[in-house]
Formats: structure tokens, sequence, C-alpha cells
């Protein structure tokens, strides 16, 4: 009988590991890998391009100037000139930029940031344009100038902090801060004053920006992540009471005023609307 029953508990045994040595075997739990945040942070540089043009509220009306007998302006009696009074502010702009964002709480949070930028415009020129009244002509000799000035804009820049709020990879902001500039022209209508003069004032402004994936094809330099913009500004660049309102010369080097004219101020207004292209460097 022991025999009999130590066979039997050898057996339920051998069935027991058998069955065990077929059962699946448990699989180990997957890793879990977090998606990425994505989070402004970081520097950037890049490129825009875009359209600038007046902004200021002065009158394009034209400035007419009247010529009495005997000044040695007019050839004979007298004379009116109207200079004209638009300055063509508005053309291409295109430049440069770099920038720091911090974003306080990656995927939609508050943003802030400075920006700095430079840029080449060709606009605000005066081309001294006039017209002398009819059957009329100007003294030989005599050169006429817009008691106005001539002016222009060549290039302009801004240094600008940034606030703004970002969903994700959409940044909606605000900017605004320093602005500078500088271009050539004329004051007081003199042959000789010939001014290549800097500027500066302030600028203010928003727009909206989206960052693309990092896969995309616009990313050769192998940044974090590109980005998208569209920008535009309002650009105030003073440049003083400086006109006191000469129209003419003569042969002889004298130079004429237009009567009762004010020296004004003459600020230089003018607005942006550009797009952008940004490489962004830091954190994803």
């Amino acid at each position: 009988m022991k025999k009999l029953l130590t066979t039997l508990a050898a057996f339920t045994a051998l069935t027991a590991a058998a069955s065990a040595a077929d059962l699946p075997r448990r699989a180990p739990p997957p890793v879990f890998t977090p998606v990425p945040v994505f989070t402004w942070t970081g520097f950037y540089f890049g490129v825009n391009a875009g359209y600038g043009f007046d902004a200021s509220s002065r009158s394009n009306a034209a400035t007419v100037v009247n010529v009495a007998p005997g000044t040695a302006v007019a050839a004979a009696v007298p004379t009116q000139i109207a200079f004209g009074g638009t300055d063509s502010t508005d053309g291409f702009t295109g430049g440069g930029q770099v920038g720091y964002n911090y974003q306080f709480t990656p995927g939609s949070g508050v943003v802030i940031g400075i920006e700095a930028d430079a840029q080449y415009v060709d606009f605000g020129r005066n081309r001294n344009r006039y017209l002398v009244t009819p059957g009329f002509a100007l003294a030989p000799g005599v050169q006429a100038f817009s008691p106005n000035g001539v002016s222009s804009l060549d290039f302009f820049g801004t240094v600008r902090g940034r606030l703004g709020y970002a969903f994700d990879k959409a940044l909606f902001y605000a900017t605004g801060g320093f602005a500078y500039g500088a271009g050539g022209g004329r004051e007081f209508g003199l042959p000789n004053s010939s001014r290549d003069d800097f500027r500066t004032g302030w600028t203010v402004g928003g727009g909206v920006e989206y960052a693309l994936p990092t896969d995309s094809f616009l990313n050769f330099f192998r940044s974090s992540a590109v980005t998208l913009k569209v920008e535009g500004l309002y650009v105030n660049l003073d440049q003083n009471n400086r006109l006191n309102g000469a129209y003419a010369t003569n042969a002889a080097g004298a130079v004429f005023f237009a009567p009762g004219y004010v020296a004004r101020r003459n600020d230089t207004e003018f607005a942006v609307v550009r797009a952008g292209l940004n490489y962004k460097f830091g954190s994803y």
C-alpha cells in the first residue's frame, strides 16, 4: 500500500510540473515613453520680408510759394511755385532678426522675450517735384527746393520686448520698444546741406507665430523647431523741428525763404506688415 501511495504522489508531481511548463510566459510591462511637450523657450534667428506704408496724419497738399517781383527768383511778374506734398512713403522692406523667448509653463502658457531686428527700406523719398505758374519761368541760374525738405529712409531697426500667450505651437503676442533709422536728404533747400541723419524713436505692434514639426523640410539647420510668423509694426522716428522754409538759391548764392513759413515737426511715421521665418534652438 505504501508503495502504491508513493508512486501515485510522484506521478501527480510530474503531471503538475509538466502542466506548469505548458503555461504561457507573462510578458514584461511596456516601457512608457512620455510625449515631449513643446516649449517656446530658447534662442532663435531668422529672416523677414514685407511692405511698409505711410502712417502719418500730415497733409499731402501741395506747398505753394508766392514769389514777388524783384527777388531775382522769377524771370518776370509775380509767380507761384507749387511743390508736391507726397513723400512716397511706401515700398518693400526686408531684413533679419534674432531673439530669445522664455515660456513659464511648457505646452500652453505665458511667453516673454526680447528681439532685435535690422531692416532695409527704400521709401520716404520726396522727389522735389514742383510747378511754376504756366507761362512763366524761374530766372536763369535759380534752383528751387521744397521748403518742406527732401528726405528718405534707407534702413531702420528695432529692439523690442515681446509678451504673449502660447497655445502649444501657436503663439499670439504684443511687442514694443526702441526704434532707429537713417537716410539721406537735404534740409533748407541748400545745395551743401546734404546729410545722412540718424533718427531714434519707438515702435509698437503684434503678431502670431506658429511652430512647424521638427522634421519639416525647412529645418535644414537641424534646430529644435522652425517657426513662421506674421507681424505688424507701427514705427515713429523723430526728426525734430529742422525746416526753416528756404525754397530757392540763385547763381550768386543768395538764399530765398517762403514768406511766413514756420519751422514744423517732421517725424517719419510708417507701418510695416511682414512675414518671417525663424530657426529656434533649445529644449523642444
